[in-house]
């Protein structure tokens, strides 16, 4: 958590600052992600130097008690972090999407530098987790991002209050749209293996919040 502080110190004092151009390595942001007691999907969007999911889990030490991952290979969620106890922890890097279990109400934050270069997947014939990626702002909604794609028939997302995943898109029929920011997190099915997108230089951005 002490890695947050001053980050967090910074944005209460100026706020939401213009993006000055210059190398992304030099351009600081966040992305908000407001948690209920509870189960909430998260991703992290900014480079914040973190190789495992402990690092993350680190900096709120004592809130979360439970994470998974989506296991693409053999389609299942597996536990990292139960009950407090680590089963085995599992490499991160930027634009990773984890399901974790918060104790109380709190905001998580993603914070640090803007990546080189931004999200890219390499989806399975399956399920697969994925971010909107941050050079993607003009996605508004999931419709959006399944059109970019092109392969998924399948899209979910995490329903906070009700504790379960809602289907937007099922087997090729949309059910509901949902609203999508960048940053924020999807479980689809892909028809077929595929990249997307194809990485490109990172845009600044700052003050995203995901609800």
């Amino acid at each position: 958590m002490k890695k947050l502080i001053l980050p967090l110190l910074l944005l209460v004092a100026f706020g939401m600052l213009a993006a000055v151009e210059s190398a992304p390595s030099d351009v600081v942001g966040y992305v908000k992600y407001p948690c209920v007691a509870g189960l909430n999907f998260l991703a992290l969007p900014m480079d914040q130097d973190y190789t495992m999911a402990s690092n993350f889990a680190d900096d709120y030490a004592g809130s979360f008690d439970v994470m998974y991952w989506w296991d693409a290979t053999n389609q299942m969620w597996q536990s990292a972090l139960d009950f407090g106890y680590w089963e085995g922890d599992f490499p991160v890097t930027e634009g990773s999407v984890i399901w974790v279990n918060a104790l109380a109400p709190m905001n998580a934050y993603s914070i640090g530098n803007l990546p080189a270069v931004n999200a890219s997947y390499n989806f399975v014939a399956g399920l697969n987790t994925m971010m909107v990626p941050l050079n993607y702002a003009s996605m508004t909604m999931a419709s959006d991002v399944a059109t970019a794609v092109g392969t998924f028939d399948v899209m979910y997302w995490w329903d906070q209050p009700n504790q379960l995943w809602q289907s937007a898109l099922d087997f090729g029929y949309w059910e509901g749209d949902f609203p999508v920011t960048i940053g924020y997190p999807i479980w689809a099915n892909s028809l077929s293996a595929t990249t997307w997108p194809v990485r490109t230089a990172s845009a600044p951005v700052f003050g995203t919040r995901n609800n």
